[in-house]
């Protein structure tokens, strides 16, 4: 069976997305709609797509099968629901809404319906970060998570950070990606959240860095850093590093790997190596078990994550897969990072 595809949003993830469903042979792209979609150049898999500058006359004359929502922030909920509330399944690009009460009401709209809903947490459906994750679990309670994302955005890439800053800064935006990596390595529940922040040019409205710290009710702690824009230093803007009582693992760049920009997006999910420290005693009593380096060769590129991703939804669909706990960890890394952003306007810790 095919299923009818409307991509809505055709900038960097929307293009991606859209072209990762033309190659998958169980879904047609039937439509795509974007603000100056007339004046696109669409690339050949995608010229057969009818153009829409509505999103409601979309939905109305195509009544596809499948939404894909790659628009900025604030139109995610409204669009999702609506979605829904029409018949069709639902991919939407993250963070899920502007407010975790907006989100929850996406979610809740899925199951009510029985449609299904895939966020675009894209660690998730990358094979190095899914073992990431293993790892972690096996290193003792508690955890203690140390990550960032900081991008020395120029050019095209500044332009792009700007215009997602009308809705989130950073520390939002890719902040729920990393958090939710934590919730993944811990099943314990956040408690509480602390942030500090920083607006490095006059730009932007809101700050572009910002820096939270989480803990959870197992004891389990962390912190995550992202900042954008053309002054942020390229030292250590890549840290992924899970410490526990037996040990730590480690995303690191391989020897060599120093062509690397930080606000090239294929960096943010490529890991070239798992290092695995270990730190039980031998069976002779001593501290002596050799580290591990685990190579991740042939990783999935960008486009590959984001077919993955809708491969996902397929299967969903396909096998009627439920999506509850997805659904309802999208909604509790969101509430961390709006926590966080509320930790820097108050200047306080924010119980959840």
């Amino acid at each position: 069976m095919r299923h009818r595809v409307l991509v809505v949003g055709l900038g960097n993830m929307g293009m991606s997305h859209a072209l990762a469903y033309a190659r998958i042979p169980e879904y047609d792209v039937v439509g795509v709609c974007t603000r100056h979609v007339n004046d696109l150049d669409l690339p050949e898999p995608l010229r057969d797509a009818k153009r829409f500058t509505s999103y409601d006359e979309a939905l109305a004359e195509l009544r596809p099968d499948v939404v894909s929502i790659n628009t900025l922030p604030d139109t995610h909920a409204a669009y999702a629901i609506q979605a829904m509330e029409a018949g069709a399944h639902v991919f939407v690009e993250k963070p899920l809404a502007e407010t975790v009460e907006s989100a929850q009401a996406v979610v809740d709209t899925a199951r009510r319906t029985g449609r299904k809903l895939v966020v675009g947490y894209i660690l998730r459906r990358h094979p190095s970060w899914t073992r990431f994750v293993e790892i972690a679990r096996q290193l003792g309670t508690p955890l203690v998570f140390r990550m960032n994302l900081n991008q020395q955005s120029n050019g095209e890439t500044w332009d792009w950070h700007k215009r997602l800053m009308s809705s989130f800064p950073p520390i939002v935006d890719c902040g729920v990606h990393y958090v939710d990596v934590m919730c993944q390595m811990t099943s314990a529940k956040p408690v509480r959240v602390h942030a500090i922040g920083a607006r490095l040019t006059d730009e932007v409205p809101l700050n572009n860095y910002g820096m939270l710290q989480v803990t959870f009710a197992d004891g389990s702690v962390g912190w995550y850093e992202a900042g954008w824009g053309p002054m942020m230093s390229e030292t250590a803007f890549f840290v992924k590093d899970v410490v526990g009582p037996k040990g730590s693992v480690s995303i690191v760049m391989a020897a060599g790997d120093v062509a690397v920009r930080s606000d090239d997006i294929n960096t943010h999910t490529r890991t070239n190596q798992i290092l695995w420290h270990h730190a039980e005693k031998s069976p002779g009593g001593t501290y002596d078990l050799r580290d591990e380096r685990i190579a991740m060769a042939d990783e999935p590129g960008h486009d590959e994550l984001c077919e993955k991703e809708q491969r996902h939804l397929l299967q969903a669909i396909n096998h009627d897969l439920d999506l509850g706990s997805e659904m309802d960890d999208a909604v509790t890394s969101l509430r961390i990072v709006m926590a966080a952003d509320e930790s820097i306007a108050t200047g306080q810790v924010v119980e959840l």
